[in-house]
Order: C-alpha cells, then structure tokens, then sequence
C-alpha cells in the first residue's frame, strides 16, 4: 500500500516520532501480557552543557502539544504493517492508544543540575515506552537554546541581545523554538518573523550586505534603504571599510536625508572586523557628526566568551545580534530516559541500571526533587532527591554527598520547594501553561536564586545535589544485591560450555 506523504508543518501527527526499538519493544510487552503494567520513566541528564555550572529546563511546551496530539491514526498504522514486523493484534491495540498516566515535570525556564529527575512518567507499560524519545527531543532542545540564550544574555550584562539564528538553525520547527526559549533565556526580541506573530516576541532587524553590494554604492544603498524605512535606520557598515566608507556615508545619508526629514538615525551594526576596537572609533566619528545618540549594534559570530572580552576591552556597545551560538549550538543537554520503578499489586518496585561507570548508575525508585532557600535571602542553598514518600524536616536538613558522604552541609532557617509539578493526572493535562513572558520573567526570578559563583562561565562552583539517606541506602542496597545475583548466576554457569 502506497503511504501518503505528511505536508511539512504544525498539523502532521508526530506520533510516530519515535525510535523503532520502542515499537519493537512495546510489541514484547504487548505479547508477555504487560500492557496493563505501569511503568515510571525519569528524565535526567548527567552533565551541564557547555562545561557550565547549571542547566536551564525547556521544552515542557512541546512535550505537552506532543502527548495531547499523541495518536496512532489509520495512516500510521498501514506503514508499521507495511514493514511487516507488528502483528494485527497489536497494531489494533495501538490503534485505541492514548495517554492515560500521570506526567511530572519542572516548568520551562527553572535551573536544574545533573541526575535531578526533571520529567517523570507514570503511565501503562507501552504507552510510557513510546513516549521516550519524543520527550526526549523535546527536553534536550528547548533546554539547550534555553540554557546558551541565559549564558549569553548574563555575559552582556544590561545590553539588549537580538536572536537572529533562525538561518544557522537545524530546520523550521527547530528555528521556531530556538527564537521562543531563546527569549525565554533573555534574549531582547528575534529576527524571525513567523516566532514573533505566534509567541509576540519583539521582533528586530537591520539589513543583509546583499542590499549594498548590489546597488551602485553604498551610499545609494543607505539612501534607498531611508527611504523605504525611514523608522528603521539602522545601517550595515562593514560590506567595505567600516571607518573609511560604511560610517561615512551613513552619515551623508543622515545628513541629507533623515535629519532635513525629521526622522531619527536608528543606529549602525558592524558584522566584522576587530569589533571593540572599530565600536570605539565609530562612537567618536559619531559624536563628532553630531549623532551622539545613535547606536552601535554588534554581531558576528559571537558568544558568551567573546561578549565578555568586547566589554572588558571597552567596546561601546548598545545592542548584539547573536545567530549561530544559540541556533546551533555545538554541545548537546543529552537528557536520558531510564526505567526506576514498576507496580506490582499496588506496590512500587525500584528498579535501576547499574554500569561499570558510576555517572551512568542510575538513582532508583519513585522520587521527587527539593531545593531549599536560605528564607532570609532567598538564595538557593541546594537540592535533595528523595523518594516520593519521604517527607521532609521543615526546621533542620543535613545535604549528604551522594557518593562521598563525608561531604555535609547542615541547613537551618530555610524553605522548601518542590520542584516537580503535576502535568498530567490520569491523562488529563491539569496545568496551566503560562505564556512567554510569564515563563522569561520566571526564568529571570529562577536565575538570581542562585549564587554567581554557580552561574559564572568559567570554572563554576558545583552546586548541592545530594540523595536522602534513604534513597542512597535504597541505592547502595540494590546495587549490592545485584553484584551478588551476577556473581552467583558467574558461579553457577562456570564451565559451562555456550
């Protein structure tokens, strides 16, 4: 049968936006008569993106449009027939499936750290597994652009910063969402138009050295440019000599044509060159025009290292256009997604994987996660990961290292957060998604609870992330038990000839 092909956009189902071994395995539990079994998923990653100190969450939007549009219609299911892998039985029982558990997740725009469950799924058995990896690509991208925007932004300190990377991005979709958590993380406004009609983020731009070079000069090229948007002057001055060419005749054309007509002169941006020294000189020849008030964008290339060493080398700046370093990041979150729990008559069973390296022993069971404020400050003194049942002191906590236990920190006079929110309950979505600018001005709030010493770029201070004692006695007695069951299936299979 031949399958019609998806229209790119909003409306296709994305259901199928998952890797095959997740079919296959679903298909295994169907046939061993699990599909009624529920299973808990974390969502966790084991390392900040960018050797950084702290990660910021994003991406929560998408996973919620992903789980309510999250359904196996007929033309899905005639191209999994098609392979012919999947028996009829089960590919009716897909046919009838939809979310029916419960979701728990950290809202978009909140500073998370290593191994803290960020998502948790509670949900039948197939249903959980066949959701992986579309939380997961939901997860790890929004919370990337989200986190690169937040390290950019704090290096420019109060200087506005334009995402313009919709072109550098990995695809359409992609480009939307880098422009929405890139203003989520504090970026001023975006060059892409399409994210700026459906999200109201700002939007900004000035021109493309195409406009210059193909008109008969830059000077014509300016004046035309006026002319057609005399509120938007702001002048690309790099296409050939910044200082001996760009900036003089954007001041011609501000002189013969903006001034006599009474608009104002935008600014200029330079794309290329030694930026912090071509921004001082052009802020002189500008004051010495007469246009003290006109400003100096910069772009090219840059990042949050290169931000903070323009400024620390005096540069005048008042605005950035940052594209490539939020759009395509060259570092990855790498969120996973593990099995810690399973019910059995009512109870809830850890489970958890235990590997030669201990970042990828995962923490098992049912948990939650809470940050503590110092109540005075309001500073964020550090996190625990506890087991869902534990209740925690309100008066006095001791943070244990989850490995080095001798490393503790005793807490006094503090509140307590839990940051795990309710999305879902027996499939019904119950949360309330903010809009953007609820969600930037959180992550705004979220970002000055934590100590600079955390957040700085390089060589940042680890934050607390400890385990209760009991979920570190849970883990270190699982891990014993199960030392000793591969130890005594070696012994018994000793000699034995495969």
């Amino acid at each position: 049968m031949e399958i019609t092909n998806h229209r790119n956009g909003e409306n296709m189902n994305k259901t199928l936006m998952m890797d095959y071994y997740e079919l296959t395995m679903a298909q295994t539990y169907y046939k061993e008569g699990k599909k009624d079994e529920i299973f808990y998923f974390d969502i966790f990653f084991r390392k900040n993106p960018f050797n950084g100190g702290y990660t910021i969450s994003g991406g929560l939007e998408e996973i919620i449009d992903y789980i309510e549009n999250f359904k196996f219609k007929e033309e899905e299911i005639a191209y999994l027939k098609s392979l012919g892998t999947f028996d009829s039985d089960f590919l009716d029982y897909l046919m009838n499936l939809k979310f029916n558990g419960d979701l728990y997740a950290v809202e978009d725009g909140t500073i998370v750290f290593p191994n803290e469950p960020v998502i948790t799924v509670k949900a039948d058995a197939i249903t959980a597994q066949l959701l992986e990896t579309g939380l997961l690509a939901c997860f790890n991208h929004g919370s990337l652009v989200t986190t690169k925007a937040k390290r950019i932004t704090k290096e420019a300190k109060n200087i506005p910063v334009m995402e313009f990377g919709a072109r550098r991005a990995r695809g359409i979709s992609s480009a939307i969402e880098v422009s929405k958590y890139s203003y989520i993380g504090g970026c001023s406004g975006t060059s892409n138009t399409y994210a700026g009609m459906k999200y109201k983020i700002p939007v900004l731009g000035t021109m493309a050295h195409s406009l210059i070079t193909e008109s008969e000069n830059e000077y014509v090229a300016f004046l035309e440019y006026a002319k057609a948007n005399p509120k938007n002057t702001t002048f690309l001055v790099d296409t050939y000599d910044t200082l001996r060419s760009g900036i003089k005749n954007a001041i011609k054309v501000a002189n013969d044509y903006l001034k006599p007509n009474g608009y104002p002169w935008m600014g200029i941006r330079i794309d290329s060159g030694d930026l912090a020294y071509l921004s001082k000189e052009a802020k002189k020849m500008l004051i010495e025009a007469g246009y003290p008030d006109t400003k100096i964008c910069l772009s090219n290339g840059l990042d949050e290292y290169t931000i903070r060493d323009l400024l620390s080398q005096g540069a005048i700046i008042d605005s950035l256009g940052v594209g490539d370093n939020i759009s395509a990041s060259l570092d990855r979150v790498g969120g996973v997604y593990k099995l810690v729990a399973i019910e059995e008559n009512n109870q809830i069973i850890p489970k958890m994987k235990v590997s030669n390296e201990n970042t990828k022993t995962t923490n098992p069971g049912y948990k939650k996660v809470y940050r503590f404020y110092d109540r005075e400050t309001g500073i964020a003194k550090g996190d625990v990961i506890s087991l869902a049942q534990e209740e925690i002191p309100t008066d006095e906590y001791t943070l244990t290292h989850p490995t080095d236990t001798w490393k503790q920190t005793t807490l006094n006079n503090y509140v307590i957060r839990p940051l795990l929110q309710k999305i879902y309950e027996k499939g019904q979505l119950v949360y309330q998604i903010p809009n953007i600018e609820e969600s930037k001005a959180y992550c705004e709030r979220e970002f000055k609870t934590m100590y600079p010493e955390v957040t700085r770029i390089i060589n940042p201070h680890e934050y607390y992330v400890d385990l209760s004692d009991e979920l570190r006695n849970l883990k270190q007695k699982m891990i014993h038990n199960i030392q000793k069951k591969i130890k005594e299936e070696s012994e018994k299979n000793e000699g034995k000839n495969y």
